[in-house]
């Protein structure tokens, strides 16, 4: 296969006033946590697949042993009163070049469906292992952010400091060429780890936003999980804090 190929599952598919909500791979997994726990929460039917040579080359193997190609695939689902269309993914383009064909095939898509509204989902790096149910913002248009506030946003001058890297921020950025308005929602987290605690957050302004109400079960689960793993690490940072660096830095070497 050479290029990016879109495979449609269904030849007519029909929405009603939908929003373009993305969760690729990122910054701990906080916004593929969150769309695929929508897809699973709201039934959400699988209607395209994408597959491209910007992804890593790269076939993914199931509990059955039986190999797919990575891809990104869209969902739709609907909330009552809007539906959403969901981009979600195995990877993010592994190229420069491929995160600006592969955003400018999103927003075709998005423009396909009628999108006027796009909210891509993130993480937002803070290299502690301390949690915060904090969910920062970014739009590109400011007229969002009194309504992105209400549903519990976060908007802080100059911040990100180093930008927004890959799909969540370019889509942002292209989407203002294309007269669409979108914005950005990042949990903070630590960067270290699949953070669901994070998810959990973001989730949360999610259902503020689309006024639904979706089981965190499975979520606060893997959270619970998750906060065993961090409790270790910490214990280990602390019993290292008394050793001499040289010495850490030797025992670091046979980590694989």
């Amino acid at each position: 296969m050479k290029g990016t190929k879109v495979v449609r599952l269904q030849e007519e598919v029909k929405v009603n006033d939908p929003i373009f909500l993305v969760g690729l791979p990122g910054v701990g997994h906080v916004g593929k946590l969150v769309a695929e726990h929508l897809i699973e929460e709201l039934d959400a039917e699988k209607i395209i697949e994408i597959y491209s040579h910007h992804f890593p080359p790269q076939v993914l193997v199931d509990e059955n042993s039986e190999i797919h190609v990575v891809n990104n695939e869209i969902y739709v689902c609907s909330t009552g009163k809007s539906d959403i269309v969901i981009l979600v993914g195995d990877h993010q383009s592994s190229t420069g070049e491929g995160h600006y064909e592969l955003c400018d095939l999103y927003l075709d898509i998005a423009e396909e469906f009628g999108a006027q509204r796009i909210y891509t989902l993130g993480g937002f790096p803070t290299g502690q292992l301390t949690y915060s149910e904090e969910v920062l913002g970014a739009v590109n248009n400011p007229e969002l952010t009194d309504e992105l506030k209400k549903a519990g946003v976060v908007f802080k001058e100059n911040e990100p400091g180093g930008g927004i890297v890959g799909a969540s921020g370019l889509i942002l950025g292209l989407s203002k060429f294309r007269n669409i308005d979108a914005a950005c929602l990042m949990g903070l987290t630590s960067g270290y780890l699949v953070d669901p605690k994070s998810a959990q957050s973001l989730l949360k302004v999610i259902c503020s936003i689309f006024d639904i109400e979706i089981d965190e079960g499975p979520l606060e689960e893997r959270a619970k999980e998750m906060e065993k793993i961090v409790a270790r690490l910490k214990e280990v940072e602390q019993q290292q804090q008394g050793i001499p660096e040289a010495i850490r830095d030797e025992d670091l070497r046979y980590i694989g």
